[in-house]
């Protein structure tokens, strides 16, 4: 009988970050309502002609990673998707919405193997 390799899979969020703006406030970061960026696995991707504020991103690049994994139902990483934006005197968000989840595999993203049990 032949072995098989055991399952070296693991599933990671899609994330789409959007900038949300109150109504006839004004931001200080060039933003536009709308603007946003995808998340997928490692991949940050703009649409074509847009930017983003290096600024925001900092903010929620801590987020980004632990808001990729699935987590309990009653954690506030599950539930809570805006984060204020990083200057104090402006009134926009940034809203995290996962979109989908996609799959990987352990042996396509390091060279560390799998410790066997």
């Amino acid at each position: 009988m032949g072995s098989t390799a055991p399952d070296d899979t693991f599933q990671l969020y899609d994330l789409r970050v959007e900038v949300v703006i109150p109504e006839g406030k004004r931001i200080m970061c060039g933003a536009k309502e709308g603007d946003h960026f995808l998340l997928e696995g490692e991949m940050l991707r703009l649409p074509p002609g847009q930017g983003f504020s290096i600024y925001s991103l900092a903010a929620i690049l801590p987020l980004l990673a632990a808001k990729q994994r699935p987590t309990h139902a009653n954690d506030w990483m599950t539930s809570d998707a805006e984060v204020a934006c990083p200057d104090p005197n402006c009134p926009s968000k940034l809203r995290i919405v996962r979109t989908g989840l996609r799959k990987f595999s352990h042996g396509e993203t390091t060279v560390v193997p799998l410790k066997s049990e």
